[in-house]
């Protein structure tokens, strides 16, 4: 691993939107995925601001909003390792 993305890197990521998205996915690209990792902090603080959505949800499809939230980050927690905090 090279490079540490962190909590915003990854929120630009997701998006696939906007000028921040295609800087980074552009100097992204020039090197292999194994280079990139997140750390469990980035990983805490999604699932965090997923949690909180859901928790504030006033109706039931903003609850299922949330919840697929939740599985996508699961999903995307697979292509990166996850680097511990010590």
């Amino acid at each position: 691993m090279k490079y540490l993305l962190d909590t915003d890197h990854l929120s630009i990521l997701q998006r696939q939107a906007g000028k921040d998205f295609s800087n980074l996915s552009t100097r992204m690209v020039q090197y292999p995925l194994s280079d990139f990792a997140v750390s469990t902090v980035t990983f805490h603080e999604q699932m965090l601001g997923s949690h909180t959505y859901i928790n504030r949800a006033r109706n039931l499809n903003d609850v299922v909003k949330g919840y697929e939230m939740m599985t996508r980050l699961v999903t995307d927690f697979k292509v990166l390792p996850i680097i511990s905090f010590d």
